[in-house]
């Protein structure tokens, strides 16, 4: 192997990995239980690509197709152990069969488990997400001093958990709509607003802060305007954790990245995509808060036209009409339903319809998303990657990326970048399909 090709120094995964979740509700229990249902041997880890997934390694003919999980060094499952901040004071169990995302015969062989899991208090703020109430709630004088607590949380739950490291996940509600101010610019305006309590910083912010200052990744899986600040990208590199975001990529919007990326390569043409969705659980709820609605439709929105590129194909794409909506109907429960009509066109302009009806699992999905952010975000803190992870882009609806840059929306190109990123960590060649080293000379 040339030089240029060493692997990286990756810190061993010795030792237990504290996940810390904000949000105790239906994908936080399903991640768990999904965790212990495995380790238990009661399930599969479906879906998720640190457990299940291969990487090729060098030519087609070496046949050289280890697990990821071979060829870098993640977090055992047995060695994770998991904490999670809620206003609502139900343990894990409780909280799981209020949600019902999991049927009683597999939720209750693991509820001695499930019980054992007691949320923190959390910094909840109602201002941002109007439609949920709750009692587990922290007080303090000021944003920064909440901050100092949920500090005081992370240390205190390493410590007794005996946990080597500790990774943060948001999967709590999606917040009010928010843009970025001059106060979020520096970590020290951060700071100031912080004690001021100033309405711009939202309770993930307090949370992203908390995490940084104590050089813990944290990865927003909300749409939430959150770690895509400057103050938060200078704390990352000051402190060295990386960074992640934002919205988990789960129902309507996985199938668009799927989908999306198949038209443009063919050509064909988009006239208009209406998409509708109907989920009842507690993201539905508050979803149905136009305000924080707003945040998820900016989410949603972004990745047809960072796909099609209307500017560069105008023929094409510079027409389409493109609309998102979300009723909250809590008969479905978690079981969100979407329906995307799509108007296409093709040789000699002539109109074509797709029509999708997803009858998805939002956690389910979910979950195993919750899983693989959590040991990725690990192993590039580990590997000293600090600031944005935008090798995690597969995983979200609207992927950070620095400066200058526009994120990367197709799936298909995502995880080429994160299955390359994990070659380049292990020292391997990256792999481009072009295919011309097959060739006699």
């Amino acid at each position: 192997m040339n030089e240029q090709n060493a692997a990286m120094e990756i810190a061993p995964a010795d030792g237990r990995l504290g996940i810390l979740l904000v949000g105790l509700g239906a994908v936080s229990t399903t991640t768990i239980a999904g965790v212990e249902s495995i380790r238990r041997g009661l399930a599969k880890p479906i879906g998720s690509l640190t457990q299940m997934a291969t990487v090729r390694l060098g030519k087609r003919t070496e046949h050289r197709s280890p697990l990821i999980k071979e060829l870098v060094p993640l977090a055992e499952l047995d060695d994770i152990v998991f904490g999670a901040w809620d206003p609502i004071p139900d343990d894990a169990y409780d909280s799981a069969r209020h949600c019902g995302v999991l049927k009683p015969e597999d939720l209750e062989p693991i509820a001695d488990f499930m019980r054992t899991i007691k949320p923190m208090p959390a910094v909840f703020d109602k201002d941002y997400v109007k439609k949920l109430d709750g009692t587990n709630v922290k007080t303090g004088e000021n944003k920064l001093e909440l901050a100092e607590q949920l500090r005081a949380d992370i240390r205190r739950f390493k410590e007794e958990n005996g946990c080597a490291r500790v990774v943060i996940v948001w999967a709590a509600s999606t917040e009010i709509f928010l843009t970025p101010q001059r106060v979020h610019d520096t970590v020290e305006s951060l700071e100031q607003a912080m004690r001021e309590n100033h309405q711009a910083i939202a309770p993930s912010m307090v949370y992203a802060y908390a995490a940084l200052m104590e050089g813990v990744p944290f990865a927003n899986g909300a749409p939430n305007l959150t770690v895509d600040l400057p103050a938060m990208i200078e704390l990352s590199a000051r402190t060295g954790a990386p960074i992640a975001g934002k919205d988990f990529k789960t129902g309507q919007t996985l199938m668009k990245t799927i989908l999306a990326p198949g038209l443009k390569v063919r050509m064909l043409g988009l006239n208009g995509w209406f998409s509708t969705n109907i989920l009842g659980n507690r993201d539905g709820e508050v979803l149905d808060d136009p305000e924080s609605f707003k945040t998820k439709e900016e989410s949603k929105l972004g990745a047809l036209e960072h796909i099609l590129q209307p500017e560069m194909y105008p023929d094409l794409y510079s027409d389409m009409y493109h609309k998102v909506r979300i009723n909250y109907y809590p008969p479905r429960g978690d079981n969100k339903e979407g329906w995307d009509n799509i108007d296409i066109f093709g040789w000699m302009g002539y109109p074509m319809q797709i029509k999708i009806d997803f009858l998805c699992r939002d956690s389910i999905l979910a979950a195993p998303i919750v899983l693989d952010l959590a040991l990725f975000m690990d192993l590039a803190s580990r590997a000293g990657l600090s600031g944005i992870q935008e090798w995690l882009s597969f995983y979200l609806k609207a992927p950070q990326v620095g400066e200058g840059l526009y994120p990367e929306h197709d799936i298909f190109i995502q995880h080429m970048k994160l299955k390359n990123t994990i070659r380049w960590m292990a020292g391997e060649d990256q792999i481009t399909h072009l295919g011309n080293d097959y060739n006699d000379d």
